[in-house]
């Protein structure tokens, strides 16, 4: 049994718009001038307090930003001009993985329980995800601990464990977990970066990834091998 565990915002979901408006309203409530997009996007996947605490610095209003930020981001996302779509091909890959008796998955996001909720519900990927870590339920990435508690929950080692993210914390906490990190390269973080934290192969889109998840799970060059039946 395998565990493939993703990333959302970036990797599954193309939210890119939503989160730079929602931290230009931020911004703007507390009279700040708000980050360029490129700099906005390069702090997706943290949680909302190291995220501010990267924007503005450890002495800025890191609190009051995030809730503003929080209120901005769940207004937009109602409003019907404003779309969150999935990247092309990943709804296909997640019903093909999700059929799959080799195979489960999961979930590791900067986003809150809340966002996460809906997203699964929007989709309709209900029973889908065997464990969902977000930012409610442990420290921000590059910390491994949700990758850590994703495994503890489905007692899957992690050399059967692969991270499928889009930014360098995704590939960061990978390797702290002694998981596989495979980035994918449609998100908000270079190829570059993605590399210098760690990830073993970048796919350029969800077929290239779904190829490389053919057949028993294989795993691209310079991830670990299995090492036997194992847990889970």
């Amino acid at each position: 049994m395998k565990l493939v565990v993703f990333d959302v915002d970036g990797t599954l979901v193309d939210s890119q718009h939503l989160i730079v408006a929602a931290q230009g309203t931020a911004f703007a409530e507390h009279g700040l001038a708000p980050p360029s997009r490129s700099v906005a996007l390069s702090v997706v996947g943290l949680s909302l307090p190291q995220a501010f605490r990267r924007l503005v610095g450890a002495e800025g209003p890191i609190a009051t930003l995030a809730e503003s930020y929080k209120r901005a981001f769940n207004a937009l996302r109602s409003d019907p001009t404003y779309e969150e779509p999935l990247f092309p091909g990943m709804a296909d890959l997640l019903a093909c993985l999700h059929e799959r008796d080799d195979v489960r998955l999961g979930i590791a996001t900067g986003k809150s329980r809340r966002g996460v909720d809906h997203l699964i519900a929007a989709n309709g990927w209900e029973g889908w995800f065997s464990t969902t870590q977000t930012a409610d339920d442990a420290p921000s990435k590059p910390d491994p601990a949700m990758l850590l508690q994703a495994m503890a929950e489905t007692r899957i080692g992690p050399d059967r464990t692969v991270m499928v993210g889009d930014t360098s914390f995704d590939m960061a906490m990978a390797v702290s977990a002694g998981a596989a990190p495979i980035g994918v390269a449609w998100g908000y973080h270079p190829k570059g970066a993605l590399f210098g934290a760690g990830a073993v192969t970048v796919v350029e889109n969800a077929a290239a990834l779904r190829d490389l998840f053919s057949g028993p799970l294989a795993r691209p060059e310079g991830m670990a091998p299995d090492a036997g039946p194992g847990q889970g």
